[in-house]
């Protein structure tokens, strides 16, 4: 009989298995390159180079990387309550819609620093509120949390639509768009910053909604980790039984745990609403809440892993935009063939390298075992 596997020390479990996998992911992806007539060396040149050769390529990266933190940070708080947040795309779509409400009611009264605030509250509570009906029918009616999730996110497409075309539309134009916000209801972009300091940089989107997101981060370790509703969010994923025999209202935990899973989707609308276009309008969250979902897979739910996912997947979209543009026989679509492939290897294939490591692990360690035996006798 095999004697029981040893436990696999951290930093091999969380960090280099899932470097593992990425690079299966990769190495797949070349072959597909390969197979396309190209060569995938040069494709990764490309990519790497796309994302981080220079400040203006990864200020684009790290602009992409805040709408997945913030959506990667609401899948994995729902997760630890073993709920299935996919409405994360919906979500941050009415929080949006809550952001560019308020910039178009106060934009021309109120200076930046009182719209600011107001506006992080208001994508909050209106993504809480997108995600409240859902977490309601989870919680007191049986409703699947997956299957309604996704249906809000069309109801939120639908909505968002007809606000637009019908409501807020700036008059005499044919896009679907409001009117421009005022200078005091955008957040400043890096370019400008840079610029208190000294500092020229080229023009990119990214913006100090990237400070929102850490703190996002932050918040979110010392609440799931810290506090006693994060200890009962965790308890309730772990054991719903035991969880209601202590005494935890369960259907309440699993409402507030989806409102706040809301809120931080709904905090995307900051990044894009105030910090990149100035004006509420259609598609801008662009499958951020749908990446979101493998971010958090990747980053195993905790807001470290996160942060590494979220820049990992933002270099992808923009490295892969690069290679688009450099390579004409690979198409956009290849970046979301290597996408998957990250995420079937990091997600559905993750414990498949862990046989072979754990060997590796305990080879090294009993060989180590007996050299300290030998030493010693």
């Amino acid at each position: 009989m095999s004697s029981p596997n040893k436990a696999l020390p951290a930093w091999i479990d969380v960090g280099l298995i899932p470097l593992i996998n990425i690079l299966l992911a990769f190495i797949v992806s070349g072959i597909i390159i390969y197979i396309i007539g190209e060569d995938p060396f040069e494709a990764v040149k490309i990519v790497v180079n796309g994302a981080f050769g220079d400040i203006y390529n990864l200020s684009y990266t790290l602009y992409y990387s805040t709408n997945f933190i913030f959506t990667g940070l609401a899948v994995a708080v729902a997760f630890h309550a073993s709920l299935f947040n996919i409405g994360g795309e919906g979500q941050a779509y009415i929080g949006g819609l809550g952001v560019g409400l308020l910039c178009l009611a106060l934009d021309q009264y109120f200076p930046f620093w009182i719209i600011l605030p107001l506006a992080i509250i208001a994508s909050g509570l209106f993504g809480a509120a997108w995600a409240y009906v859902p977490a309601y029918l989870q919680a007191y009616r049986g409703s699947h949390i997956v299957i309604t999730t996704i249906m809000f996110n069309f109801i939120a497409y639908s909505v968002m639509n007809y606000i637009l075309v019908n409501l807020l539309i700036e008059p005499g134009q044919m896009s679907p768009e409001s009117r421009d916000f005022s200078e005091n209801a955008l957040i400043p972009s890096i370019q400008e910053a840079a610029g208190w300091f000294g500092i020229e940089l080229a023009k990119t989107p990214l913006n100090l909604s990237i400070l929102l997101a850490l703190l996002s981060c932050v918040f979110v370790w010392l609440f799931m980790w810290h506090t006693r509703w994060g200890y009962a969010i965790r308890m309730l994923g772990f054991n719903e039984n035991a969880a209601n025999y202590s005494g935890i209202n369960t259907q309440r935990l699993i409402v507030g745990t989806m409102c706040l899973s809301g809120m931080l989707a709904g905090f995307v609308g900051i990044n894009e609403i105030m910090g990149n276009h100035g004006r509420l309008m259609l598609d801008f969250v662009a499958q951020a809440g749908f990446t979101g979902i493998a971010v958090a897979l990747m980053g195993r739910n905790h807001p470290a892993g996160i942060i590494i996912a979220s820049l990992l997947f933002g270099a992808l979209t923009q490295g892969g935009a690069e290679l688009s543009f450099d390579i004409s026989t690979i198409q956009v679509e290849i970046v979301k063939v290597i996408q998957g492939l990250v995420i079937l290897f990091c997600g559905a294939l993750y414990n498949m390298p862990r046989p072979t490591v754990e060997r590796i692990f305990m080879f090294i360690t009993k060989n180590k075992e007996i050299m300290g035996e030998q030493a010693n006798g």
